[in-house]
Formats: structure tokens, C-alpha cells, sequence
């Protein structure tokens, strides 16, 4: 069975989940600018969505789905739900925990991950408030994270996919329909968040209920299993997420550049995210659980066939969406979010930290598909390993770069170490026999990379041609800028195929993927 049928329904509803997205953060723009109380927000959201990446998407999938693969291989059914009982209520307790440590603790929170915050208590103050409302997000997401990997593991990926849907939708309806009715409207911000975690983790449950594999919650802290999943959790923490240390990073020492910083760092890592998720959040969903089922069968060749496929697609979609992120940075920001609220200046400046961003698009992407070879083998150390160093190279261009560049150097120092990263996962690979390249990656890369370069030319012809994208109409940068892209995309894809890049670059033909 191909993968592409998998990563095509990931993508498809993870399209439709970052096109509401950027309808959400056009709402935002909007109504609520780029100033101090949208920081406040921001940084009341960027907390708990750390965490949930860190434990639920992160290290909790990473050691999860591997071990639930084994036992879906090797044992039977009735340990395996044992397995999913055991770990949902030992989960659950850890989450709720957490939870509760979080609430009671936003004040510290807060300036533990915005101390420029501390001066100034109007922003302060609605920063916790923001905060208590939106920690236990946490608990619903992280429980949704847990089905959706159960889900993934039998390669229905459709669902979980789809969820990211309803945190856009909850915001949206509570910025329209909430705000207004508020003293602070940007706090239906938060309330909108709260609601779309118990809405994500409802929809999640019927289809966990048809494999008979819905939880019925047990502590269990000595179980094998669960103890062998925490284990490998431990070292993971850190190792897969990396990246998101480092954007947390980054929103800590924009708190003490102007006001706005925040926000603009905020927009430009939103549309990083969109190609970031249709292709390297797809790929590291679609490929972990098979990567685990090879190593489970013992299956050397097809293990390093799957990461040899998507590494190819990453350098046939990823190479080229960093380069017109690069090219288009700001007609794209002009675009979706230049109001009388979000005006040129912010339009300028959150366009420079998007270009910083475009720069590791490609390495962002790649830790997406590199780590879960290293978690399909239940190897969570290696990663760490590597994650400790980039964290320090990450701190020192972080301070080194944000002095001359202020927000677009944290993007930029995020940018290198993210790429560093991507390198060394890559390089340990290739030097442990894990990873053997297909014969044609010299040849291909030249190819994608004539490709790359005409696509550029034509994205910088037709951008320049346009004329001044900050004094058009919004309409008028609609049109020109589809038809930018429009004409980019073709080119590129008419010079692959002309220099013979085709259908069967993008398709793995290993024959004996688990259906």
C-alpha cells in the first residue's frame, strides 16, 4: 500500500485546518491589531501549546506510537488495550497535574516565559487571566493527541488530522460572538481556546469506540508498558522539540523589545506553520507508525526505503515553499493582514521575521521526517543528544543576532539552529547504516534546484512588476498574488518535468506497507 493515499488525506484536511487558521489570524489582525494586549494573549496561548507539543505531539507520541505498533505486531489485542487503558489513565493523571500547577501558577508562568512583562501590569495582569483560561487546554489536547496516535497506528489518519479544524472555528466564533460582550473582548480569545480542547477531544472518541480500543482510564504506573513509554518519553522531552524550545525562546526575549514584537514574530511563524504542516507535520504523522511497523518487522530495507521517500518529497515541495516564502514574504503579509489595525509598519516588520523563517523551512521540515527514525527504533537518546547542543548554539545567535536584527534575528537564530538540527540527525543516520540513499539524489537535486531557480525568477518578476504591494487594495493584492503564485508553481513544476522529474519521484514503491 502507498503512503500517498495516507499523506494526501493528512494534507487535504490539514489545508482546510491552516486556511481557517489564517482566516482566524486575519480576524485577529483585524479586530485586535499587533499591540501590548494581543502580546499578552499570544503569550497566554504560546504556553500551554508549548507544553502540548512538547509532551502530547512530541515526546508522548514519539515513545508511544512505536511501542503501541509492537504490541499491535507481536501481541495480541487484548494487551494492547490493556496498554491503551493503563496509559490513558496514567496520562491522565500527569495531565491533570499539570493542569492544576499551571492555573494555580500562571502569575509565575508568565514571567518565567515573558519576564519583559513584569513592568508593566496591565499586560501582566491580562496575561494570567488569558493563562487560566487557556492551561487546561492542555489536558484536552494532549488526551486528543493520545487518540489521535491510536487512530494512527491503525493508519486512520483522516480524524486526527481534522481536529485542528475546531480550535480555529471556536476562536473565530468567539472573537464575533464572545468579545463584544466582554469588558476585555481579546479574553474570547482565550475562552475560545478552552472550548475547541473539549471540542477536539469529543470528536475523537466515536471512532476510537469502533476500533474497541476507546480507554477506560486506569493508573497504572508500574505497568511494563507504561513504564517503558515513560521511559523513553524522559530523554524525548527535549530531543523531539526542539524547535519548539526555540520558538519559545524567541517570544521570551521579544518580550523586551518594543511592543508588537511579539505579534509580529507571531504572524510570520504562522505562515511558516502553513507549509511547515501540510508537509512536514503530515509527513512525520503519516511516516512514524510505518516506520515503527518495519522496525517491528525487522524489515532493514523497507525502514530505510520509507525515510528515503520522504526525504525526496521534501526536497520536491519543501525546497521550493521555502523559497516563495522567502521571495513572497511581504505581498503574502500585505495580503492576509494589512488592516487599520495591522498597518504597513507591521506589515514590514512581521514580513522580515517570515523571510528569516523561510530560510529553515527546509530543515523545519526535515526533523519532521528524521527524528521519527530514530523514535521507530525507540531510540530517544541520540536525538537528545543533539537537541542539547542545538539548544545552546540556539541561546548564543539568539543574544548575538537579536542586538543588530531585534525580532527577525530570533527568527533567524531559530532558522540556523533548526537547520543545525536537521544535520545532525541526518549525518547520524547516514554514519550508523540506518539511512542508505536510493541511487538519482545528486542528479535530482541539480534538477530541483534549475527548477527552484526559475520559480524564483518568475516570483521576483512578478512581485517587482506589481508595483508598491503596501498601497494596493486588498482585492487587487488578491488577484495579483494568486496570480504570482499560480505562475511560479507552474513553472516549477512544468521545469521538473521537462527535466525529467516526474510522477515516480513522489511515489515509494516499496510494495509491503501495513495496511
Amino acid at each position: 500500500m502507498s503512503l500517498i493515499p495516507s499523506l494526501a488525506k493528512v494534507s487535504g484536511n490539514t489545508l482546510i485546518s491552516r486556511l481557517l487558521g489564517f482566516v482566524r489570524d486575519l480576524i485577529m489582525a483585524q479586530l485586535f491589531g499587533a499591540d501590548g494586549k494581543t502580546d499578552a494573549f499570544l503569550v497566554a496561548f504560546k504556553i500551554p501549546n508549548f507544553f502540548r507539543r512538547l509532551f502530547a505531539e512530541g515526546a508522548f507520541a514519539s515513545a508511544f506510537v512505536p511501542v503501541l505498533m509492537e504490541y499491535r505486531v507481536r501481541r495480541g489485542f487484548e494487551e494492547l488495550k490493556a496498554l491503551v487503558d493503563n496509559l490513558a489513565g496514567t496520562l491522565g493523571v500527569i495531565l491533570l497535574l499539570l493542569t492544576l500547577v499551571g492555573v494555580i501558577g500562571a502569575p509565575i508562568f508568565i514571567l518565567i516565559f515573558a519576564p519583559g512583562f513584569s513592568g508593566e501590569e496591565g499586560r501582566m495582569a491580562l496575561a494570567v487571566e488569558s493563562l487560566r483560561l487557556t492551561f487546561p487546554y492542555l489536558l484536552f489536547i494532549s488526551l486528543t493527541a493520545f487518540a489521535g496516535g491510536i487512530l494512527n497506528v491503525y493508519n486512520r489518519f483522516g480524524i486526527p488530522a481534522f481536529t485542528p479544524v475546531l480550535l480555529n472555528l471556536s476562536i473565530i466564533g468567539c472573537a464575533f460572538w464572545l468579545a463584544p460582550r466582554l469588558a476585555e473582548p481579546i479574553v474570547a480569545l482565550a475562552w475560545g481556546v478552552l472550548i475547541a480542547g473539549v471540542a477536539q477531544l469529543t470528536l475523537q472518541l466515536p471512532f476510537l469506540n469502533r476500533l474497541g480500543l476507546l480507554p477506560r482510564p486506569k493508573p497504572a504506573f508500574r505497568d511494563p508498558g507504561v513504564r517503558r513509554v515513560l521511559h523513553l518519553m524522559l530523554p524525548a522531552l527535549l530531543g523531539v522539540s526542539v524547535v519548539q524550545v526555540n520558538l519559545l525562546l524567541n517570544t521570551l526575549l521579544a518580550s523586551f523589545l518594543p511592543n508588537g514584537s511579539i505579534s509580529w514574530l507571531y504572524y510570520a511563524d504562522r505562515l511558516m506553520e502553513f507549509p511547515l504542516g501540510l508537509l512536514g507535520v503530515a509527513l512525520g504523522a503519516v511516516i512514524l507508525p510505518n516506520l515503527a511497523h518495519r522496525q517491528a518487522a525487522s524489515s532493514t530495507e523497507g525502514f530505510s526505503r520509507t525515510l528515503d521517500w520522504g526525504l525526496r518529497l521534501v526536497l520536491l515541495l519543501g525546497v521550493p515553499s521555502g523559497i516563495g516564502l522567502l521571495v513572497l514574504a511581504e505581498p503574502i503579509m500585505a495580503t492576509l493582514f494589512q488592516s487599520a489595525a495591522f498597518d504597513a509598519q507591521d506589515v514590514t516588520m512581521a514580513a522580515r521575521g517570515l523571510m528569516a523563517y523561510a530560510l529553515g523551512l527546509v530543515g523545519f521540515i526535515l526533523i519532521k521526517v528524521l527524528a521519527p527514525a530514530y523514535y521507530a527504533r525507540q531510540d530517544t537518546r541520540t536525538p537528545v543528544r543533539i537537541a542539547v547542543r542545538v539548544l545552546l548554539v540556539n541561546i548564543i545567535l539568539n543574544i548575538a543576532l537579536m542586538l543588530p536584527l531585534a525580532h527577525a534575528g530570533l527568527a533567524l537564530a531559530t532558522t540556523l539552529s533548526a537547520s543545525l538540527n536537521a544535520w545532525l540527525l541526518y549525518a547520524g543516520l547516514l554514519r550508523d547504516g540506518i539511512y542508505q540513499p536510493l541511487p538519482g539524489w545528486r542528479t535530482r537535486l541539480l534538477r530541483v534546484l534549475a527548477a527552484c531557480l526559475l520559480m524564483a525568477l518568475i516570483l521576483g518578476f512578478g512581485t517587482s512588476s506589481a508595483g508598491d504591494w503596501l498601497e494596493m487594495t486588498r482585492w487587487d493584492r488578491v488577484w495579483r498574488l494568486m496570480g504570482v503564485i499560480g505562475a511560479g508553481a507552474g513553472g516549477y513544476f512544468l521545469a521538473l518535468w521537462l527535466l525529467g522529474i516526474g510522477r515516480r519521484d513522489f511515489v515509494e514503491d516499496y510494495p509491503d506497507f501495513l495496511v
